[in-house]
């Protein structure tokens, strides 16, 4: 692995370390989480197994559990894990790298990945291809990951201007998607495309600051939610915050 792929496993072990499975809850309680859950819910399997790839401190974990779904967790900043422990021993974790599953070829049946795939330098593909071999025939994969949004734009041509060069540094790696990147991604590693969706507009507009800022863990302002509401209709795509797609594994041999 690169110098810069471990530097970037080592600042999500010091986020994690600043953070608490009590707000990562909250967060998942906020209207724009209900944007995605309460889509790619349908397309899961409640009598197979669904890996959280990249699952940090297990809140959307604990919240499928609860809707009965039987899931696990992997992640490689390993004191994520431990502080899911702490918070309950019960929820079945795991350290691991998503280039590298630790399970057999066909063997789960939902496959879960929020904000992660961007964070490699290789591009998102190779942690497709292993989803794949690992995914039963018609299992279920759910990715999201950030668009190339306004804010996006007005920030890198800002630093452009400023000659403070891209977005990531030599310490932290992290890239945007649009959304026919991610579909040619998807099918290339073998994955028929069921749902492609723009999510979070209101967490874009929070980029601007006040009023769309609220005090607490990632949270927005009533105006945010209301006018990314609007967005979500009249710009779906400017103000995206991050692609969700859903997409089944082929159960046809030779794909």
């Amino acid at each position: 692995m690169s110098d810069l792929y471990d530097s970037t496993r080592e600042s999500w072990e010091d986020i994690w370390q600043d953070a608490s499975v009590e707000f990562e809850l909250q967060a998942i309680e906020q209207p724009r989480a209900y944007e995605t859950l309460g889509v790619y819910t349908g397309y899961l399997d409640k009598e197979g197994i669904i890996l959280e790839a990249g699952s940090g401190l297990g809140a959307v974990l604990f919240k499928l559990r609860t809707l009965g779904f039987n899931v696990i967790g992997l992640d490689y900043a390993e004191n994520a894990l431990h502080t899911v422990h702490d918070y309950d021993p019960t929820m079945r974790m795991q350290v691991g790298d998503v280039h590298a599953l630790p399970y057999r070829d066909n063997s789960l049946h939902g496959y879960l990945s929020f904000g992660v795939l961007e964070h490699f330098q290789q591009g998102v593909l190779p942690a497709l291809l292993e989803a794949n071999r690992v995914l039963a025939p018609g299992g279920t994969l759910v990715l999201t990951i950030p668009y190339p949004n306004v804010v996006y734009k007005l920030v890198q041509l800002k630093r452009r201007l400023l000659k403070r060069g891209a977005l990531t540094d030599e310490e932290f790696f992290e890239s945007t998607y649009t959304q026919h990147q991610l579909v040619a991604a998807l099918q290339e590693a073998g994955f028929e495309v069921a749902l492609v969706r723009p999510t979070s507009h209101s967490y874009t507009l929070r980029g601007f600051g006040w009023p769309f800022k609220a005090k607490g863990y990632y949270r927005t302002t009533w105006l945010a939610d209301k006018l990314g509401a609007v967005l979500r209709v009249v710009a779906p795509w400017p103000f995206n915050f991050t692609t969700m797609l859903v997409a089944r594994k082929a159960r046809h041999v030779g794909r």
